[in-house]
């Protein structure tokens, strides 16, 4: 694996009696894998990590760095629709055991894109599907939502959007523009409505829901969740109100993008990865402010964190970035500690 680049995060001064003492914090990025094809959910068993691919492919990543692209035997052929495909990937809590996973993605039935959200067995190298746990969610040319994530007692959640159709984010009888959660009787309840284009949830340390949202051009959001809650689309936007709605906990504004995607929460700070701002927003969520930026490798999709180190993947292959030749990418951050005394 080759050292990719070096980023000054942090510096920090403290004085002792004697010495003054100077701690300088650095973060090294690393490349962990390349020529990723419109990657889109990082998974990861524990020693391994799983990268679902928009055109129905999961990249495994081995802990030399092997990377094998492995099928996945899908009942329905994926739709081409734009930003549609096998989106959403998350393994089971007992993936070990099971070998069981949960995928999101979208087919075109009737002429029309329609969103999925099924188990996949993993066997042998390759991945079938074996039950629809939710299906038919009518959707448009855009919006299909699509991240799925574990809650930290094991619950699955899903963000889906709403289909490029606003009106259908405030209609209670459709799932469109809603976040649901996966009951144990198999059926899905809708945790929020009113959601344009959520591409993003995690979990802090004392279990609070927060998502990204994609705004109609600008004005993307951060949400805390609360079940029950209307966040507003298409009423309001970004720092609008109105009663009985909720307004986001950050905004882009009106004349700033992000396109928020995929986020974490690593070592008390949430990671946001933006693919129009091209950048992971590195966010204090007890001010709610952007207090740094990880830049330079064009459009993220997806943040990770294993509790040590944080992981990200591009998205510049997309069809709406400017790829290298070693694109897509997979990455991690680590950071290192250099401790210098002056006398």
């Amino acid at each position: 694996m080759k050292r990719f680049a070096l980023f000054m995060f942090l510096i920090f001064l403290a004085g002792c009696s004697s010495n003054s003492e100077t701690i300088t914090t650095t973060s090294v990025t690393e490349r962990l894998a390349s020529n990723l094809e419109s990657p889109w959910s990082i998974a990861s068993d524990g020693t391994r990590f799983f990268i679902s691919e928009r055109n129905g492919a999961i990249v495994r990543i081995e802990e030399d760095g092997q990377t094998i692209r492995e099928e996945v035997h899908l009942s329905e052929r994926l739709s081409n629709a734009a930003e549609a495909g096998l989106l959403g990937f998350v393994l089971q809590d007992d993936f070990n055991e099971s070998g069981l996973a949960y995928a999101y993605y979208t087919y075109d039935a009737n002429g029309s894109p329609v969103n999925r959200i099924v188990t996949l067995k993993y066997a042998d190298g390759e991945w079938t599907e074996t039950d629809i746990l939710l299906d038919g969610i009518e959707s448009g040319r855009v919006h299909h939502g699509g991240r799925l994530a574990l809650s930290p007692d094991g619950v699955l959640f899903a963000t889906i959007g709403d289909g490029a159709v606003p009106e259908n984010a405030q209609n209670p009888d459709l799932l469109n523009g809603k976040i649901v959660m996966l009951q144990d009787d198999g059926t899905f309840s809708v945790v929020s409505m009113g959601h344009r284009n959520p591409q993003g949830i995690a979990w802090s340390a004392e279990g609070e829901l927060y998502s990204s949202e994609h705004g109609p051009s600008a004005n993307d959001e951060i949400n805390k969740i609360v079940q029950g809650e209307n966040y507003g689309w298409p009423v309001i936007e970004g720092n609008e109100s109105k009663e009985g709605m909720q307004r986001p906990l950050l905004t882009s504004g009106s004349n700033e993008t992000w396109a928020p995607s995929g986020m974490t929460f690593h070592k008390g700070l949430l990671y946001v990865a933006a693919l129009r701002g091209k950048a992971i927003l590195v966010i204090d969520p007890e001010r709610m402010e952007i207090i740094d930026k990880i830049e330079g490798f064009g459009r993220i999709r997806d943040v990770y964190s294993d509790g040590e180190s944080l992981f990200f993947i591009t998205n510049n292959t997309d069809g709406r970035g400017n790829p290298s030749e070693l694109d897509d990418g997979f990455f991690t951050i680590q950071s290192e500690k250099m401790v210098i005394i002056k006398e």
